[in-house]
């Protein structure tokens, strides 16, 4: 991503910076890389082993004790974990996984590829998250999987869900790619069950690109470390370092999504700053709840209720058009022209063409249409200062009074 000019700051620091400059374009997001994460590259760089090794080792077993998981197994991207665990849960055709529209086309995608039926549910109005009771509703003799979606860094309501999959004697993978920091009831998403990781450069916590998969179940973690590396029984590494034959056996087909020690060092890197990351995205959130309280037109999603703490991945708002007198598209677009970035997060799954023309929903989605055709993703990373997010309302306010006028 292209770096925006800043403005000096007399107290210059990574977590607490000085505004974009007047006038220059101020992105949706942007990764918070500093010094010590770049020295960190470059000592891998320079160490002679630069695929996947020490540090890729060190990262899972870190990620693991943040998130309190059992294992975890680092990936290429959280799309290669999802990839596996459905490989390794057996899903194919026949199987109907339930999961909802309103998430990244990836997760759908790998579902249709493994001949599997993808089975959407609605979710909450305002939090844009399922629940336990659409999800119910969608549950038939062939569903084999449910994938709920922590959404924007809050938690989903995990109780009712895993109850819900326990009773039925059905999997259940929390797709956590929005979720690093995320905690419910008291512990960090990925504390229990399997959920999947993002580390995609607009996340919390970058790799460049990468994912994890957290799991308490020591069978499926090891199956996916043998499949992310061409179902062989150890990896280069393991054979290096532990005196295994120079051949490993393939004990399965496997696929190639290990990730390079180069991006494991900057995740340790990031990792060891998380909290103070998302503490600055929950203090640039607080400050777009209360500048956008009594403005017309604009929804910001709620938080919820039950014990959770949110990680702010994303500041997502819907632009009413009939209160706000225009729509979505033409406010992102009058934001754009103004200097400022927006994101869409998500259009609805099972409106994309090719979806939308195979794939009937079985249930009314209200929720996921409506939100759909309204949500815009509000610039949110750490390098910004509380007066970017004032310079970013300031320009909202201006879009909205011409809209009107």
């Amino acid at each position: 991503m292209a770096q925006s000019p800043r403005a000096p700051h007399a107290a210059q620091h990574p977590l607490l910076p000085g505004p974009f400059l007047p006038g220059t374009f101020l992105p949706f997001s942007r990764p918070s890389i500093t010094a010590a994460d770049i020295a960190a590259v470059t000592q891998v760089l320079e160490s002679g082993w630069i695929t996947t090794g020490s540090k890729c080792a060190e990262f899972e077993q870190r990620f693991a004790q943040a998130t309190g998981a059992l294992c975890a197994v680092a990936l290429t991207s959280a799309t290669a974990g999802m990839h596996l665990l459905l490989r390794a849960l057996g899903i194919g055709p026949g199987d109907e996984v339930v999961t909802p529209s309103m998430t990244w086309v990836s997760t759908i995608n790998l579902i249709v590829l493994h001949g599997a039926t993808p089975v959407f549910v609605d979710v909450d109005p305002d939090t844009l998250m399922t629940t336990a009771e659409h999800v119910k509703q969608a549950l038939t003799q062939r569903t084999k999987l449910i994938v709920p979606v922590h959404f924007a860094g809050a938690a989903l309501d995990l109780g009712p869900l895993r109850a819900l999959a326990s009773n039925r004697n059905l999997t259940l993978v929390e797709d956590a790619a929005h979720a690093a920091g995320t905690e419910y009831e008291g512990h960090p998403v990925g504390t229990e069950g399997t959920a999947v990781f993002s580390f995609h450069p607009i996340k919390n916590l970058t790799t460049g690109e990468g994912g994890i998969v957290c799991t308490d179940n020591e069978d499926l973690a090891a199956r996916i470390r043998r499949l992310r590396f061409h179902g062989l029984g150890a990896d280069a590494f393991e054979r290096e370092s532990r005196g295994r034959a120079p051949q490993a056996e393939v004990l399965e087909p496997g696929f190639k999504y290990n990730l390079p020690d180069m991006n494991a060092a900057l995740g340790l890197s990031q990792l060891a700053r998380l909290e103070a990351l998302n503490a600055r995205r929950a203090a640039l959130a607080a400050r777009y709840l209360e500048r956008l309280e009594n403005v017309e037109g604009i929804l910001p999603l709620a938080v919820p209720a039950y014990p959770m703490r949110h990680a702010w991945h994303l500041f997502i708002v819907r632009i009413d058009e009939r209160r706000a007198g225009i729509g979505r598209d033409a406010f992102m677009a009058r934001l754009k022209a103004r200097g400022i970035g927006t994101g869409l997060h998500f259009r609805a799954a099972h409106l994309h063409e090719y979806y939308r023309t195979r794939y009937t929903p079985r249930q009314m989605l209200p929720n996921t249409v409506w939100n759909s055709e309204r949500v815009c993703s509000l610039p949110l990373f750490p390098d910004m200062a509380l007066a970017d997010v004032d310079r970013i309302v300031d320009t909202m306010g201006i879009v909205l009074d011409e809209a009107k006028r």
